[in-house]
């Protein structure tokens, strides 16, 4: 996915995005010592994310988010605990996605000589796409639509529809029948 790269100086955060901040850092930590499926949790999970959670999608906890605002979950998927979002570039996870435990999505790293600046990059993630456990996703990266991230693997490059990739770096071993997904 070529994408252009956004920078982002913490030090120059204004009033209402580090309101923001608080907020969301507060209702994580409310939703992480909340008992899962209850009212109260679909509740506050609701008001963090808004209308960029779709219906029937499930995010468990604990997670850890940063920058949440900035990411956008479709319909019927399904997160795993421990999920790591480093969302300031902008996290996009189309319909029917799974994501399991201790899966890191990172969009955004830190200048090498300027470390309060955020190199920013978004990470989507397409349709019916599955990310294996303990998994690490790099700024600027597509995964491809149904396809599959083994467990573990460290992505550093895209992922074409359909394609299986694993190891560090990533890479692909495998495409999947087409023919065998309803589309």
């Amino acid at each position: 996915m070529e994408c252009e790269e956004k920078r982002v100086d913490t030090r120059v955060l204004d009033q209402d995005e580090m309101a923001l901040m608080v907020r969301n850092s507060q209702l994580i930590f409310r939703i992480n010592h909340t008992m899962p499926f209850t009212d109260e949790y679909n509740s506050l999970v609701k008001e963090l994310f808004g209308d960029r959670i779709g219906e029937g999608s499930v995010i468990t906890a604990p997670f850890n988010l940063v920058a949440s605002e900035h990411m956008r979950i479709g319909k019927n998927v399904y997160i795993g605990g421990n999920l790591l979002g480093m969302c300031r570039g902008g996290i996009d996870i189309e319909d029917d996605v799974m994501i399991a435990a201790n899966v890191s999505l990172i969009s955004n790293n830190h200048d090498l000589y300027d470390r309060a600046v955020l190199l920013c990059k978004p990470v989507k993630v397409c349709k019916g796409a599955w990310i294996g456990a303990g998994a690490y996703v790099m700024p600027g990266i597509r995964i491809g639509k149904y396809a599959v991230v083994g467990a573990g693997s460290v992505v550093t490059k895209d992922v074409g529809d359909y394609q299986v990739v694993v190891g560090n770096p990533a890479r692909p071993i495998k495409e999947l029948d087409r023919s065998r997904f309803d589309e």
